[in-house]
């Protein structure tokens, strides 16, 4: 083992630590502990070691002045002593301290100046050895184990030309300093980034992520030397890299914190918290509302809150609850004010002020139901009759409907009677399609198109006719049947009476777009040219001449049995029938009496 690689006792020199094994640098306290000769001393007067190589406490140094002298001298006097190691006790082997191995250092990289020296030196390290100069008797020394730390200690000891120079490498530590030259190191003049052993998780330092590089690196990393290793690049790398890794642990524990939180208060306010309400009667700015048909209160607070009247539907819920009359809300078009406390919209949707809806009675005719959109809609008067004379095709009539080239309005009979949202903003075409539609499903859940066939017509329009004939000409709704009968009765081929003839005053007044009693002569009606007109055409009229309700389709589709032929109102509740036409003319007496008596 090269005694450039040790202390003064057994251990090598540490790699991390150039003081490892220092037993003073005068030399004058070796480490007792660590004597390779059974820890008793040995003194060699040929070597004083004070003045071997000087007092380098002191920076002197006549070691060096002498060349190779002292060297030469020093292995010359070793040689003949080696081959004793178990001498008497009391002699003690010169300590090689420090100073010794920088010495050496330096005779061995100028052997130039004693070669003498060194042929001296390697001609008794062959003696030494080679002649056996420990096997003479003397118990042999025990080797001490290598340091696991030590580079240098699993290699053989050496001398002269068979040493190898650890320390005249590249890749060499420098060799240790007397404590006068000594120096703090100075730290790498890096960003502050504080490792493991200072108070930072390995996850934090990145360290994990380099051990695969450096396994598979070693030999490139093991050639740099300790500066390398400490002044090698990479601080801001490693410093972005821990900004990153903090930045993702603070989002996903945020993010975490922050989705339990919100999602805990969603609960403890969907179950126990009062749902969040405006106050007052709302703003300024109003807003039109369409309520559909069998909406219930939670699809009534969602329509209020998406519009901005309220602001939940819990809480318009929780304020129709408590309104005795809030099961009442009718479906149909609302003005409301937008941010209105829950309790002021219910009241309001209660209160006829808020309703803007259109209601289409039964009976009523198209023209008076295109009167009233305009009117609803804030537009000029003819605009929704002109949609429904253009546009008739594309609101959605079923395919029974407007058979007759003669039919005055293909949508009369299909604006079911009933009440509809209408308010300013909304389309004529948009309006007509919603009553169309509701007219086309009554129609189908009614049957009128199985059950045409059972009642001798042609069509479900001629059903519908009828019925809208039942709801012009009776007078009470209790009479319904009987004036369906009626009709059916006249409609016989076999008809002696009227002879297929209809005869009522309302094709008349349809025709002429009026509402009359008083419609003229029989001879007079007889002279007008139109199919509508019942006095001259027998059989139904083209079309419906209105839109009949539910009372007057079932009629139509239920008539009474019995053989009445004609029938005339007396008063608002009673209606004569007759099978003859003498008996009808009785029954008119009983009219023209009363309409005496009633003026």
């Amino acid at each position: 083992m090269t005694e450039y690689g040790r202390g003064p006792g057994s251990e090598p020199w540490h790699p991390e630590d150039p003081l490892y094994g220092d037993g003073g640098w005068g030399g004058q306290e070796p480490h007792a502990a660590q004597s390779a000769y059974g820890g008793q001393p040995q003194h060699y007067p040929q070597q004083p070691q004070q003045q071997q190589y000087g007092d380098w406490g002191h920076g002197q140094q006549p070691g060096y002045d002498q060349g190779g002298q002292q060297y030469e001298q020093q292995y010359a006097d070793q040689g003949q002593q080696y081959p004793q190691p178990n001498a008497a006790q009391g002699q003690q082997y010169p300590q090689q301290n420090p100073a010794q191995q920088q010495y050496q250092q330096h005779a061995a990289q100028g052997q130039q100046h004693d070669p003498q020296g060194q042929q001296q030196y390697a001609d008794q390290t062959q003696q030494q050895y080679g002649n056996g100069g420990w096997d003479n008797g003397a118990r042999p020394q025990v080797p001490y184990a290598a340091d696991p730390a030590d580079p240098y200690g699993g290699q053989p000891a050496a001398y002269g030309g068979e040493q190898p120079d650890f320390y005249g490498t590249p890749d060499a530590y420098p060799p240790p300093e007397p404590p006068a030259r000594r120096r703090a190191e100075p730290e790498p003049e890096t960003d502050w980034d504080p490792g493991p052993d200072e108070g930072e998780h390995a996850f934090f330092a990145g360290g994990g992520d380099d051990d695969g590089d450096d396994d598979l690196d070693d030999d490139a990393k093991g050639r740099d030397g300790r500066g390398d290793r400490r002044g090698r690049g990479g601080g801001k790398a490693k410093k972005r890299r821990n900004g990153c890794a903090c930045l993702v642990v603070v989002l996903v524990f945020g993010g975490g914190l922050g989705g339990v939180g919100y999602y805990g208060w969603q609960f403890y306010q969907n179950r126990f918290g009062a749902a969040p309400d405006y106050a007052g009667d709302g703003t300024s700015e109003q807003v039109t509302v369409v309520i559909p048909k069998g909406a219930f209160g939670s699809v009534i607070g969602q329509k209020l809150e998406e519009a901005g009247v309220v602001k939940s539907a819990g809480a318009f819920v929780s304020a129709q609850a408590t309104n005795p009359d809030g099961d009442k809300i009718q479906p149909g078009a609302y003005t409301l004010k937008k941010e209105m406390s829950a309790k002021s919209a219910v009241d309001l949707m209660l209160s006829p002020k808020s309703k803007n809806n259109l209601t289409v009675y039964e009976g009523q005719r198209n023209a008076r139901v295109y009167a009233a959109i305009d009117t609803r809609l804030g537009v000029k008067k003819g605009t929704t009759e002109g949609v429904a004379e253009k546009e008739w095709s594309t609101l959605g009539l079923p395919d029974w409907a407007n058979t007759d080239k003669d039919i005055k309005d293909p949508l009369e009979g299909f604006l079911y009677p009933s009440t509809y949202p209408v308010s300013k903003g909304m389309k004529p075409k948009d309006v007509l399609k919603e009553m169309v539609s509701l007219a086309k499903d009554k129609y189908a859940e009614l049957g009128i198109q199985a059950k045409a066939k059972d009642l001798n017509l042609k069509n479900p329009l001629e059903v519908l006719t009828v019925a809208s004939l039942v709801q012009s000409e009776g007078n009470s709704k209790n009479d319904f049947e009987k004036v369906a009968r009626v009709v059916y009765n006249r409609l016989k081929p076999d008809n002696t009476e009227t002879y297929g003839l209809l005869d009522f005053d309302s094709t008349v007044n349809y025709l002429r777009g009026e509402s009359k009693l008083a419609t003229g002569s029989v001879n007079d009606l007889r002279k007008i040219n139109d199919p509508y007109n019942t006095y001259k055409i027998t059989g139904l009229p083209p079309g419906p001449i209105s839109n009949p309700g539910d009372v007057a389709i079932n009629a139509a589709l239920n008539p009474a049995k019995g053989n009445w032929y004609y029938f005339v109102s007396i008063s608002a509740d009673k209606t004569l029938f007759a099978e003859t036409n003498e008996e009808q003319n009785r029954n008119r007496e009983k009219y023209l009496e009363e309409q005496k008596n009633g003026q």
